[in-house]
């Protein structure tokens, strides 16, 4: 958990980009935290911070979260925000209770139903609970007909990421970039793209398999405006990645081809615990 990307990012910009733009462009850099397998980890009995897959363990009274004339969601992933190192983060999230996720995944209908942001009624399919600590909590038999994933162990590893090279973000900092810009050119993608990005993760840059996931959600934010309206990349710049997890062989999760399922909050709602006004979309390659 010690070691993190820092080192070779900064080293990736000051050897492709002019040292003005490498130090921007360093400057848009966040932290997060990798979820990476327990069990393949290089760190004797490293901490458990959560778990991809197996039966969530939820409060008596909270029903299984269901998508109405659809059926029940499939419990992907839980988070335990005590053990989780969030101070490592910059973004504000519990430091205790924990984190659920649940996602629609097609069992029920062989994948006809789709959660998609541009349909907001659709949502439904896609939830995050958050659970306090000191609650009483059992654990949960799936509904009929779902099928629980494969429970894998996870711990973290801060690393700090990059905003994808189209971000609005990006944009807004080299505002008067042309395309023939030093960022994008293609040795320093290759550069980036060499360097890698978490599979699963909490908090950081959210890295999309396509285009842009804030772009998305701000899309569906706004009741999908045509796209070349500026109130959307105004938008996607109030959302920050909560969590993604993506495509899992140990866990037996595969999102598409190889696609990866992304929830965004914006940091006034994260600050306040509405979890219930996360947003959701998914993307695969």
């Amino acid at each position: 958990m010690t070691h993190d990307t820092t080192d070779d990012l900064h080293s990736l910009a000051r050897t492709h980009l002019p040292a003005d733009i490498a130090e921007r462009w360093i400057g848009l850099l966040r932290p997060g935290l990798s979820l990476e397998h327990a069990a393949h980890s290089d760190v004797p009995s490293p901490p458990v911070v959560g778990r991809l897959g197996g039966l969530p363990a939820l409060p008596g009274d909270v029903e299984w979260p269901e998508w109405e004339g659809h059926g029940p969601l499939s419990f992907i992933a839980s988070v335990n925000c005590t053990a989780l190192p969030s101070d490592a983060l910059d973004i504000d999230l519990p430091t205790d209770g924990t984190l659920a996720f649940f996602y629609f995944d097609g069992q029920l209908d062989d994948g006809r139903s789709r959660v998609d942001p541009r349909v907001p009624e659709s949502l439904a399919g896609a939830r995050v609970l958050y659970i306090p600590a000191g609650v009483a909590v059992a654990e949960r038999e799936a509904p009929e007909g779902i099928r629980p994933y494969s429970e894998v162990a996870l711990t973290a590893r801060m690393r700090m990421t990059a905003p994808y090279l189209w971000h609005p973000l990006v944009y807004r900092e080299f505002a008067s970039a042309s395309d023939d810009h030093p960022l994008w050119d293609e040795d320093f993608r290759e550069a980036l793209w060499d360097i890698g990005a978490s599979v699963h993760q909490i908090g950081g840059h959210a890295d999309p398999d396509q285009d842009e996931v804030e772009s998305e959600v701000a899309h569906g934010a706004l009741g999908c405006p045509p796209w070349n309206d500026p109130r959307i990349q105004e938008e996607a710049l109030r959302w920050v990645l909560l969590a993604q997890f993506g495509s899992d062989e140990h866990a037996g999760m595969m999102w598409g081809d190889l696609g990866t399922l992304y929830w965004l909050i914006r940091p006034e709602d994260l600050a306040e615990r509405r979890f219930d006004r996360a947003m959701f979309t998914w993307q695969c390659s």
